[in-house]
């Protein structure tokens, strides 16, 4: 259904994961945890991640998934409103960028989250649009050096060029396009992603363990 200029919703929420499929997901976890227990951790952290932004109320949600999957626990997802979507493009920036300008093509602004961080929360989620009122672009930073959370009124492939994505520059490189743009920007807190065998220990934080075999 296409929305007319009056329905336009003022903000969409886009989740990214990888799609559940054993022995793609949490690799890096490996071979601290099985590759059953990374899917199940993928599981729990992509449910968490879609339970908070649906509970949130704040804005319409998508979960863009990197290929189709029928798996029940996506399925499941479906069923209490949040549809799918599979991202297209070579690599990671070129994903999100499609998927941020198809969101903005409907919404005004585009909050997405990864599905890797357990601490992102409705005050996170709040604060990312209240700065994202005086701002192009709001970036969560990771204490890896990524970022759990980008959210933007504008979206440039110029924005995603030229960074290195998995490591420890991701951030900076993405702070030096803004500023190559021209583009106004603001960080939120750093909050952690699950993504290595030492972020294992963080789990407990947030009521959530690996799994037995």
């Amino acid at each position: 259904m296409v929305r007319s200029s009056y329905d336009k919703p003022p903000v969409l929420f886009i989740q990214f994961a990888r799609a559940p499929v054993l022995g793609s997901v949490k690799t890096r976890l490996r071979p601290a945890i099985s590759s059953t227990q990374a899917l199940a951790l993928h599981l729990q952290l992509l449910r968490r991640t879609a339970i908070t932004l649906l509970d949130s109320g704040l804005a319409e949600v998508e979960l863009w998934l990197s290929d189709s999957s029928h798996h029940p626990d996506i399925t499941a997802l479906a069923a209490k409103g949040l549809p799918t979507r599979v991202q297209s493009g070579e690599g990671l920036g070129q994903r999100m960028c499609a998927a941020i300008s198809a969101g903005l093509s409907g919404a005004d602004k585009v909050v997405l989250v990864g599905s890797d961080c357990p601490g992102i929360d409705s005050n996170y989620l709040k604060e990312a649009l209240a700065e994202l009122e005086t701002n192009d672009v709001v970036l969560g930073p990771a204490s890896d050096g990524g970022y759990v959370l980008i959210a933007a009124r504008r979206c440039s492939h110029k924005l995603f060029a030229n960074v290195n994505w998995g490591s420890e520059w991701v951030l900076q490189q993405t702070i030096s396009n803004l500023e190559t743009l021209g583009w106004t920007y603001s960080l939120l807190e750093v909050l952690d992603d699950i993504d290595r065998p030492e972020d294992l220990a963080l789990l407990a934080t947030f009521g959530m363990a690996v799994s037995d075999e």
